[in-house]
């Protein structure tokens, strides 16, 4: 059997000086720490056999993936279903305890708790991002590849390949900036999986981190 290695990538921190949960909206950008953050991986990675880089849709994650595309010398390819949890707060200032979630006008959003932010349904996105990774798994077979996305589908996907429940306290989530969540696979079998944080850790409660 091949060994093959799918690294997912969250992306760096984003400039968002409003603190709000930005989501899918356009126009949020890496961060001067965040492309800091994106050369240091970039360097981690140099040596790996990486042949090949894809990215979610997102401009942060794009510029994310850019430097280890650049510096394996490929083509940066896109799928969306590496794009972030679809969430019904986006543009709002709610961020993990700060009591926002209290106010009465956002109750009703609040019925279902299987369903991340209010949004996507955990296995939906378990699901895209497993779909994500089996390509990528195939498209770098034998070598290893970088798939670049954001904290909750990557936390969703590992909790659903380590067959955890779904539903989780967000501040607890293991996935800091510009980690790597890396799985190994023998031919189509997922044999381990490794966590680690080239950059260092960063707080989950706070929002964009």
């Amino acid at each position: 059997m091949s060994r093959t290695v799918v690294h997912l990538l969250r992306h760096g921190e984003v400039h968002n000086p409003t603190g709000i949960l930005y989501g899918r909206l356009p126009g949020f950008r890496l961060s001067d720490r965040g492309r800091q953050q994106a050369l240091v991986v970039a360097e981690h990675l140099a040596d790996h056999d990486v042949v090949h880089v894809v990215a979610s849709p997102l401009e942060r994650a794009q510029q994310t993936a850019t430097p280890i595309a650049d510096s394996h010398r490929l083509d940066l390819a896109t799928d969306a279903r590496l794009i972030e949890a679809d969430n019904q707060f986006e543009g709002l200032r709610v961020a993990v305890g700060d009591g926002a979630l209290r106010s009465p006008r956002h109750w009703p959003k609040l019925v279902n708790p299987f369903r991340p932010s209010w949004g996507e349904p955990y296995l939906e996105i378990a699901h895209r991002m497993l779909g994500a990774v089996q390509r990528a798994r195939a498209a770098a077979e034998g070598h290893e590849a970088v798939c670049v996305s954001h904290q909750l589908p990557i936390w969703t996907l590992r909790r659903f390949l380590e067959g955890k429940r779904m539903w989780h306290d967000p501040r607890r989530r293991e996935c800091s900036l510009a980690s790597l969540t890396s799985l190994v696979f023998d031919g189509e079998e997922l044999v381990r999986l490794v966590y680690t944080e080239p950059v260092g850790a960063t707080n989950p409660r706070v929002t964009g981190a």
